[in-house]
Formats: C-alpha cells, sequence, structure tokens
C-alpha cells in the first residue's frame, strides 16, 4: 500500500512539473485600478511619421478640372514605383486625380511638376499641407485640396504567437494589441512580460520592452505601433523543455506510474472487500 501512495505521488509531482503556471503571467493589465483611478490623457504617439521607402496615395481635387491637367503631363515621374494609372472621377463638379509614389532615401516625393517635397517625418496630412503649399507656390491651382494615405504601413509579428505574420496596418492608429490579436494572440508558452519591439527612428533603430501583464503598458512610446515596427514575443523555456525527449519521457512515465497506481489501488480494493 505504501509504495503505491508513493507512486502516485510522483504521478502527481511529474504532472504539477509540466502543468503548474502562476496567474501572475497569465493575466493582462495587472493593477488596473491603481494605474487608472483617474483618467488619463491620451498622448499623441500613435502618429504614424513618414520615412524613406514608404509608399503613399495622393489625391489632388479642385472645382477646375482644367487645372489637374498638368498632374497629368508626366504618368512616370515621381519614384518609379506608381501603384496604378491615373484615375479621375466627378462630383458636383469637382475631379480628382490619384498617384501613387514612393518617399525616396532623401526624404521627398518626386511629383509631376512640382519635383521635390520634403516629406520626412511628417504625418499624412503635414504632407498633405506641404504639397498644397507647393502648388500654391508654383500658381497651378488657386485653392487646392490635397489628401495623403499610407499605403504600405505594416507590421511583422515574430515569436509566441498563434499565427506570426507580417499584418497590414489600415489605419495611423493602432496599438500592439490590436496587432497581436490580429495573430490570434499570444500562446500559453508566451511570456507575456517579455515582449520586444523594434523600432526604425530617424536612421537608428531602437529597441523597447513591454510587459502585457501589467496596466502601465497603455504608458509605453512603443504602446502604439508604427510602420515597419518588429514585434517579437519570447517562448516560455518550458516550451523547449516540453519538445524535448525527457519531456516526453516524463509524460508517459507519468502515465504509466498513474495507470499502474489506479490499477494497484483498484486491486487492494477488491482484496480487502473479498476478505470482508
Amino acid at each position: 500500500m505504501k509504495k503505491i501512495i508513493n507512486l502516485t505521488f510522483v504521478a502527481m509531482v511529474l504532472v504539477c512539473l509540466t502543468a503548474c503556471v502562476s496567474s501572475e503571467k497569465i493575466i493582462y493589465f495587472q493593477k488596473s485600478d491603481e494605474v487608472f483611478q483617474e483618467a488619463q490623457d491620451i498622448l499623441q504617439r500613435y502618429q504614424m511619421r513618414l520615412k524613406p521607402a514608404d509608399q503613399v496615395l495622393i489625391k489632388v481635387t479642385c472645382d477646375n478640372p482644367e487645372l489637374l491637367e498638368v498632374f497629368n503631363l508626366d504618368v512616370t515621374m515621381g519614384s518609379g514605383n506608381r501603384t496604378g494609372s491615373n484615375l479621375s472621377y466627378g462630383n458636383t463638379g469637382s475631379m480628382g486625380s490619384i498617384y501613387g509614389y514612393t518617399v525616396d532615401n532623401n526624404g521627398n516625393l518626386i511629383l509631376p511638376i512640382l519635383q521635390n517635397v520634403y516629406v520626412r517625418n511628417m504625418t499624412c496630412e503635414e504632407a498633405a499641407s506641404a504639397i498644397e503649399a507647393k502648388i500654391r507656390e508654383k500658381n497651378i491651382i488657386k485653392d487646392p485640396d490635397v489628401t495623403v494615405r499610407l499605403l504600405n504601413a505594416r507590421v511583422t509579428v515574430l515569436g509566441a504567437v498563434r499565427t506570426p505574420h507580417v499584418v497590414s496596418l489600415t489605419s495611423e492608429r493602432n496599438t500592439v494589441l490590436d496587432v497581436l490579436s490580429q495573430c490570434g494572440d499570444v500562446t500559453d508558452q508566451a511570456l507575456r512580460q517579455e515582449v520586444t519591439l523594434y523600432r526604425e527612428e530617424n536612421g537608428k533603430r531602437s529597441m523597447y520592452h513591454l510587459d502585457l501583464t501589467q496596466a502601465d503598458i497603455f504608458q509605453s512610446p512603443a504602446f502604439y505601433v508604427q510602420q515597419n515596427d518588429v514585434i517579437y514575443i519570447q517562448p516560455n523555456k518550458s516550451q523547449n523543455v516540453k519538445s524535448s525527449a525527457f519531456s516526453t519521457f516524463l509524460g508517459v512515465a507519468g502515465s504509466v506510474i498513474s495507470a499502474i497506481a489506479s490499477v494497484a489501488a483498484l486491486v487492494i480494493s477488491i482484496v480487502t472487500i473479498s476478505r470482508l
């Protein structure tokens, strides 16, 4: 009987070694009550700023469609990365032309007639204002309306997530939580305290550490992602152990010992009852 108890104890220890995880390592946004005792201001760090190699969509509109013909004179100009032919549409007498261009290494957009327009580190709104100013400076259109939209914004997610892949950003306000949710969230083996974000800023590469289990993540400068960010979620060391031959042996051994203990306990129970 004593041997059976020992075997059962060993089986339980083996199961605990492979299965127990502290809830503090799993629960998101801990200490929220302390951090959010008062409403916090949202820092405007989510605005993405244009960088070299960014592709942008530029839409120019005005009330006189003839004035826009000047932008149609050169269909190959720009940075050599057009995303489509010129598009025009009519709406209550207005007309527009849409172009796709790439920010060059010097931070310029090379546009028909306008030539170089410096947009590096500008938001899309600021870039639109710069293009409008250039159009007015050259007396092409008196009152242009320019819209700039980023085309190729994306974030790469690697490591312990359910579906690692490159996530396309659909707006300029995307959090690290938005991106991770598009990857199916982190896996059960992920270290939620060890999320690393790599970012290119002003010609340099920076690294930020994020802890998904703490509520102060909302105040991190990396909480809002930027285009070309790379996010890596470190897996728990136990993941490597679980995939090893030793882990397989422990699992099998634990199952065998548990089965033997159960059978032996059943036999002893039957023998004990028969003796009564």
